[in-house]
């Protein structure tokens, strides 16, 4: 192997390590992860694919960690899955679709969106919350019901599409429907992410979009970082590593809208 390759693997292994890592703490892992594929050289589409794939036996563990949480809200937990099935198959079917020409432009757009989210998932929740109650729409937001329902879907396919920011968006979204428990509210989210990254997957699997020597390497090393972020989130104020995902995304935006466009 080549030391150039050599390189690549590292950069990779690295990047899903902190991916890893960053998802069991505060989220944002796709972050480290995704950059790092497309440094290694990896298309676009491939290069969202694989990642995904890479990052799916994490959200299974996950949700699997939160089971007692979920069956406080079986019902909603049911809708859930079924909505995050149809949202993650369409959203990876429309990656498929898209060019890789086309989705290089995306991404700097994507990641500012995802930015965006992550760092101001708390005043969004609260203004959406305020505007709803002022305009009587309180009903409209309990949990199960078809608004609530027809929100989730549009977060399934944004997360089937394109996974940063999938765990903060998926959060907010249930906050408005009315989830106030950070217990429960993680375990919602840790449900929806499992099955969005789970029919995503099989999606790119069947499609053969994945490339399987990079997407080894991750898997091992994200596993990993999980393992070592669960330990290290006992220790770390969470507010000094969502700054820093925060960070780390403002600067990867302002790097791809350079590349893309300038």
């Amino acid at each position: 192997m080549e030391p150039a390759q050599i390189a690549s693997f590292a950069l990779i292994a690295a990047g899903a390590f902190l991916a890893g890592g960053m998802n069991a703490i505060a989220g944002g892992g796709t972050f480290f992860s995704f950059p790092a594929l497309l440094a290694a050289g990896v298309p676009p589409v491939m290069a969202n694919a694989s990642n995904t794939v890479a990052l799916w036996p994490a959200s299974l563990s996950s949700a699997w960690a939160y089971r007692r949480e979920v069956l406080r809200h079986r019902k909603w937990a049911l809708i859930l899955m079924g909505v995050s099935l149809v949202g993650g198959t369409c959203g990876g079917l429309l990656l498929l679709a898209t060019s890789n020409a086309a989705f290089a432009k995306l991404i700097p757009w994507l990641l500012l969106v995802a930015t965006a989210l992550f760092a101001f998932s708390g005043q969004v929740q609260r203004i959406v919350g305020t505007l709803k109650g002022r305009l009587g729409m309180a009903a409209a937001s309990e949990p199960g019901s078809a608004g609530g329902a027809c929100f989730q879907l549009i977060v399934a396919i944004y997360g089937g599409f394109f996974g940063a920011g999938l765990g903060i968006l998926t959060l907010a979204a249930l906050s408005i429907q009315g989830f106030k428990d950070m217990q429960e509210l993680n375990a919602l989210k840790n449900v929806a992410s499992a099955v969005n990254y789970t029919v995503a997957a099989v999606t790119f699997i069947v499609a053969g979009a994945i490339s399987w020597t990079h997407t080894l390497v991750m898997l091992a090393t994200a596993m990993l970082g999980g393992y070592a972020g669960t330990s290290l989130a006992r220790r770390l104020p969470p507010l000094w590593l969502r700054r820093f995902v925060v960070l780390v995304g403002s600067v990867l935006t302002v790097v791809y809208f350079f590349k893309t466009y300038l």
